[in-house]
């Protein structure tokens, strides 16, 4: 890892299970930081963003917030690209002002979902729903930063959110006996903890570009909710459904699954195992 001292960063979306992850491991790290999220900053206003930006001079800013509720992208999608495409057009533009790297983080949603391998940096994009059309619009502004980092994850869990992890508990703690979840989906559940100190730790190495960030392993979500009953030691039985018989108005990918191997050369090492990082989540959560 070179020798590349982070100076200040901004984070938006500070209140976010992203966000509050990168917060409290700059703290970890003693990292100068400032937080913002919806209720002192909006990020579609762009004289707002300029006017922090610049008062604040930061080396990087790291954009966590984002319009998460994918189903309700989906219905209103001029109200998520805003969030997730034209506001980050904002950040980059007084990213450039000041000289500071735009961290934006994407989503496996701007693939199809139809590889028979992992995802690579540089694979075809092609987003399914509205969700993934924003974040891609996201993705392509950000590239107008001089300088630039955008960080692609999926199937994300923290500390402060909902979140399926959570989802999968509430069930069980209300008494719930057999559970219902999706098999043809799959993908690597990632910790936001884990990808926080990825992000930290990529910025630390002056990387750029785009780079996959997952813990690492793969399943599906019935096998991610099977290993969270387990750790629970729930007595609970999760039955196997496909994903035409869950009726959502937005398309999930079936397949996310992210290749990780530009990561692992810029690190050298790989983000922890999922199952690693699940036990680590709930030897330290409540429910949230």
């Amino acid at each position: 890892m070179s020798e590349n001292p982070v100076g200040k960063i901004l984070i938006t979306g500070a209140h976010g299970q992203l966000g509050r992850a990168v917060a409290e491991t700059c703290s970890d790290r003693d990292i100068e930081f400032e937080g913002r999220d919806i209720d002192t900053l909006d990020i579609g206003d762009a004289e707002a963003v300029t006017a922090w930006i610049e008062a604040s001079k930061p080396s990087e800013v790291i954009n966590c917030a984002a319009s998460t509720a994918v189903d309700d992208c989906e219905t209103d999608e001029q109200s998520a690209m805003k969030v997730n495409g034209t506001a980050v057009g904002f950040l980059a533009a007084a990213c450039n002002a000041v000289g500071a790297r735009l961290v934006q983080i994407s989503t496996d949603y701007v693939f199809a979902g139809d590889s028979e391998r992992p995802y690579r940096e540089d694979d075809p994009v092609g987003p399914l729903s509205a969700y993934g059309r924003s974040k891609l619009r996201g993705e392509e502004l950000a590239v107008t930063a001089h300088r630039h980092l955008i960080v692609r994850t999926a199937w994300l869990y923290g500390h402060g959110g909902r979140n399926f992890v959570e989802a999968i508990r509430r069930q069980i703690d209300d008494g719930a006996k057999t559970l219902e979840v999706v098999t043809d989906q799959r993908g690597s559940p990632t910790y936001c903890h884990d990808l926080a100190g990825a992000i930290l730790d990529l910025i630390h190495s002056d990387a750029e570009g785009v780079v996959h960030a997952v813990n690492s392993g793969e399943t599906t979500w019935h096998g991610f909710a099977v290993a969270i009953a387990s750790s629970l030691k729930a007595e609970v039985e999760v039955k196997r459904v496909t994903a035409d018989t869950v009726q959502r108005p937005a398309h999930r990918p079936a397949y996310s699954v992210l290749d990780t191997t530009r990561l692992s050369d810029i690190l050298g090492r790989r983000m922890p195992a999922w199952k690693d990082a699940l036990t680590r989540y709930l030897g330290t959560s409540c429910v949230s």
